[in-house]
Parts: structure tokens; sequence; C-alpha cells
């Protein structure tokens, strides 16, 4: 190796460097020879210049820095997007829950203005204590409001006016889930002493059908006869006439259900077919009012109807409808549009009464008929319907102290 300096040709002190002596291995790398591309410096000795062509071995090679920031021909572009990726979803999640929250929050109150809240139970009077879980009374009307003279023709409701109760059923909810009980509407029950609004009269207690209850001082005594016949406190009141639930079965694309047997009846209109199908608003209205078809007369419509109730809550519920606004929102509007309930009832209110239904019709809570001794019973009222004393009695203690009825069906 050299001793020269580039420039005056020898490096200060004349000599070997320190520790004397020359290099370990003095003299050309392995390979014998001239580092490719030798060249001389200006002045004297040489330098290494490594060809264009060739690259530097491994052995010259620098490790990256970590911390240098990648440019490209380093994968930056991928990096890079990878990077985005994560931000870019981030900011499409929050958009995404943002319009869900406003379009909630419209939705809330557009729905909350279009509740009817007409029913005030504060006016119902001498009332049973509070018991145990949540008590619903769910009624279904002939009301016509909201249908044209076609509609009342097509079908088959008729023109009276004003409204009667075409259903009633009781839904509890508590810690043993949900039951729902039907109430016939020609029940022969006790009217208990009520003072009427329109005249101010207070008749003591007499015998009638329940549903005259409804047709003699509307929600609130029929309420309270049925507090008064059970021994339960109605907690909310939920009311929808024909208009109301041929839109809502309509808005949902229609309900299936299975018949064993077909059904023709003239005064409901229903024309039906055995086996399984889809029923629309009208074949729906039609199948819940007829009992003319039915061995059981009015015990077997209200099997009918909760039937019915049930699927069409289980419609309601599939994923395509929830989840799809344009669907979702018709039919909220559509039971809304008629829908009567009471003054402490609200959208909360009403999506806990849905939820108990979606139970009950997912096979999970009970589904009941008061227990009946005798159907077809002549009175100075008609032909009624009379309860078994005893095993009511038994039911309605049950859902009043919120107790499992699954013991004893009937």
């Amino acid at each position: 190796m050299s001793n020269q300096w580039p420039g005056n040709g020898q490096r200060p002190g004349n000599g070997p460097w320190p520790g004397e002596g020359p290099w370990p291995g003095e003299g050309p790398w392995p390979g014998e020879g001239s580092w490719p591309g030798e060249r001389s410096w200006p002045g004297g000795g040489t330098r290494h210049v490594a060809p264009r062509h060739q690259p530097l071995t491994p052995r010259h090679r620098i490790p990256p820095d970590p911390y240098r920031p990648r440019d490209e021909g380093d994968g930056a572009e991928e990096h890079a997007s990878g990077r985005r990726w994560p931000r870019r979803l981030r900011r499409t999640v929050v958009v995404l829950l943002a319009v869900i929250l406003v379009g909630a929050a419209s939705t809330y109150g557009w729905a909350w203005a279009k509740l009817n809240n007409d029913v005030d139970l504060a006016k119902v009077e001498d009332r049973p204590a509070k018991g145990k879980g949540t008590n619903y009374l769910i009624v279904g009307s002939d009301s016509r409001d909201g249908l044209s003279q076609g509609d009342k023709k097509n079908l088959h409701t008729g023109s009276a006016e004003g409204r009667r109760t075409d259903s009633m059923m009781v839904l509890h909810t508590g810690a043993h889930g949900a039951t729902m009980v039907s109430l016939p509407r020609d029940s022969w029950v006790t009217l208990p002493p009520f003072t009427y609004p329109m005249t101010g009269k207070r008749p003591g207690p007499s015998k009638n059908k329940l549903n005259a209850a409804f047709s003699l001082g509307g929600p609130e005594l029929l309420v309270r006869t049925i507090e008064y016949n059970t021994g339960l406190r109605i907690d909310h009141y939920a009311e929808i006439g024909f208009a109301g639930f041929v839109n809502v079965v309509n808005s949902v694309g229609g309900v299936r259900m299975c018949l064993d047997k077909p059904i023709k009846d003239e005064k409901s209109g229903a024309d039906l077919k055995q086996g399984c199908q889809m029923l629309d608003g009208r074949q729906a209205l039609a199948f819940v009012r007829q009992r003319h078809q039915e061995a059981n007369g009015d015990l077997g419509r209200s099997q009918n109807q909760q039937k019915f109730l049930s699927a069409l809550a289980k419609r309601a519920a599939q994923p395509d409808q929830v989840f799809v606004p344009w669907k979702s929102l018709p039919t909220v509007g559509a039971g809304l549009d008629t829908l009567i309930v009471d003054k402490d009832t609200d959208l909360r209110t009403l999506m806990s009464l849905f939820e108990a239904m979606k139970r009950v019709a997912g096979g999970s809570g009970n589904r009941l008929n008061v227990p009946v001794a005798g159907r077809g019973v002549a009175t100075s009222k008609g032909s009624v319907l009379k309860w078994d004393e005893g095993r009511a009695k038994w039911l309605f203690g049950r859902l009043r102290n919120d107790q499992s009825v699954g013991a004893r069906r009937d």
C-alpha cells in the first residue's frame, strides 16, 4: 500500500501507519489485481470509481435509514395508500353515522307529530292497583276514517258511522316474557258504574257484551270494563282502524298465511284458498273479520286475529323492511295515520309493544284465549260467550303478579 499523500507524495512523518508495519494482508484484495475502474488521483495516488453499470456489492451497500421518508421506488405509493385507507374508512363511517342519526331524529320528530294521543287513562274511574309488568290493550276498531266510498265497497266494510271494537287483546310483558290474551267481543261481562260524558248520567253495573262498553263510553269505558272484570291495570292503549290496518299490510308487501281450509264469506268478502299464500291488505282485513266460517264463531275469529297479528309483526321485523328506509318509513306512516293511543304513549312505548309482539310471533311468548265455559249462550243482548270464571281468575291473577302462565294452557 502506498505511503504517499495525494499532492506531495509523502505522508507526514514518513513511515508506516501507527503500530508500525504494513497493514494486515498487505497487497491487493482477494481476487488479485487492482479495483475495477482504478484511476490515478491528480498529482499521484489512485482512487476507486465503481462503473455505472456495475452495482455496489452487498458489502458496500448502506442500510436504509428507517427515519428517512420513503420515496418513489420504495413502495411508497402502496404504503401511503395503505395508511390512507383506514382514514377513509373512518371518515366514511363517521359520515354514515351522522346521516343515520340525523335521519333517525327527523323520523322520530315526524312520527311523533303523527301520533294521535286521544285517550286519557287518567279519566278512568276506580282503577285497580298497579301490578307487576306492563299491560297493553290492543284494539282493532271498525272505524271507516280514511276510507273512500270505493274503499268501503271494495273492503266490504259497510258505511256505518262512528267506530266499534272488532277485536281486543291484552298483551302482558314482564319477567316471564310476553303473553297475548284475546278477549272476544261477544264476551258476557259486567259493565261497571260509569258517568257518561254526554249526559252526565251514572247507571249502576249491568251485564252486556264486551264491545258494548266501547259503543257506550268509548276507550275509557272499555278500559274500565276490562280492568273491572280481569283485575289487570291497563298501562297503555293502542287502537287501529280499518284503513290503518289495510295500509300497514300493503306497506310491508303482504303477509304470508297458511290456511288449513278454504274460506269464503260473503259478509267480510273473504275468498281465500286452502294452503299457504300472501294476503294483501284487502284479503287480510277480510280474514281477520270473518267468523261465520269458524266452528267456534267469535272465539275462532279471535284466534285468527292473534295468528295474523303475530305474522304481521314478524313480517314487519324482517331486515328487508327494517333497514330499508323507503320501506320502513311507509310502514310507520301507514300505521300512525289511523293509530289512536293514550296520552302517556310515545314512540319508545310503541317500540316496546312491537318488540313484545315480535317475541310472541317468534314463539318465545304465549298466545292465549280467555278460558271459556259456554259459546252461543242466549241472553237478552243476543248470543254471547261466557268465560270460565275459575280459570279466567287464575289466568289474570298470574298475569297481575307477573307469574308464568306456561303451566296452564287452554
